[in-house]
């Protein structure tokens, strides 16, 4: 880890982030909308518990999705057909971001805390945070949010209150990226259920070129709204 950031400075080259603790980069810094912008950028994440210093990541190997590939299982898309849910975006962001910092079995605490919250509402107003909610009879259910720079997306954090919600809003977004030639969805760090879903793991330099192509492309600004039919 290349050490503390202070306000001013830029982030260190992601190669030289630890690989134990896998991926941690540098401490420090804030979290303006111009900071966090520039992380996302390069690749770099911040993740920390309340209370202590802003850490900052880019883990090696990275966990991604490529939208057109997100694997649906029968149940699943029975579920999406039959289950009566409506799939809205950027109707509810800081909703949804209470929803993912809320207790969960399991779970000690939560990384989202109310400076988060602010920061990504921050970014959301900006144009460039999304979040994406799952509705039942008007009622939020589920959802995941995230940040989108260029053609790639960064996915954060997901939530449900009912059985499947958060992977009905996945579906949703992979299939709306894929129609904006969104090139990859970066669900950060390796995990059994993202797997099931498709997402595969790329070293950190392919993760790394990638990126650089995909944030150089247009931007498509919030507040989003999705295509009428899926």
């Amino acid at each position: 880890m290349s050490g503390r950031l202070q306000n001013t400075t830029f982030f260190p080259p992601v190669e030289t982030a630890l690989a134990d603790p896998n991926g941690l980069l540098a401490m420090g810094g804030d979290l303006s909308v111009e900071r966090l912008l520039d992380a996302y950028r390069h690749g770099i994440f911040p993740w920390f518990n309340p209370g202590e210093p802003i850490l900052w990541w880019s883990p090696d190997p990275r966990m991604v999705l490529v939208p057109g590939e997100i694997r649906v299982t029968r149940s699943l898309a029975k579920r999406i057909r039959n289950g009566g849910f409506e799939v809205r975006a950027d109707t509810a962001f800081v909703d949804v971001m209470r929803a993912c910092a809320a207790p969960r079995a399991r779970a000690r605490g939560t990384w989202i805390s109310p400076a988060m919250v602010a920061a990504y509402n921050h970014l959301h107003q900006a144009g460039y945070a999304h979040s994406v909610e799952t509705w039942h009879d008007n009622v939020l259910v589920g959802g995941l949010y995230g940040v989108a720079i260029g053609r790639m997306f960064y996915g954060e954090s997901m939530f449900s209150r009912e059985p499947d919600t958060s992977k009905v809003a996945l579906v949703r977004l992979a299939h709306q990226l894929q129609r904006w030639d969104f090139g990859l969805i970066d669900c950060q760090m390796e995990t059994a259920h993202l797997a099931s879903l498709g997402a595969r793991t790329l070293p950190r330099a392919a993760f790394s070129a990638r990126l650089a192509e995909l944030v150089n492309l247009s931007n498509r600004p919030g507040p989003w709204c999705f295509d009428a039919s899926d």
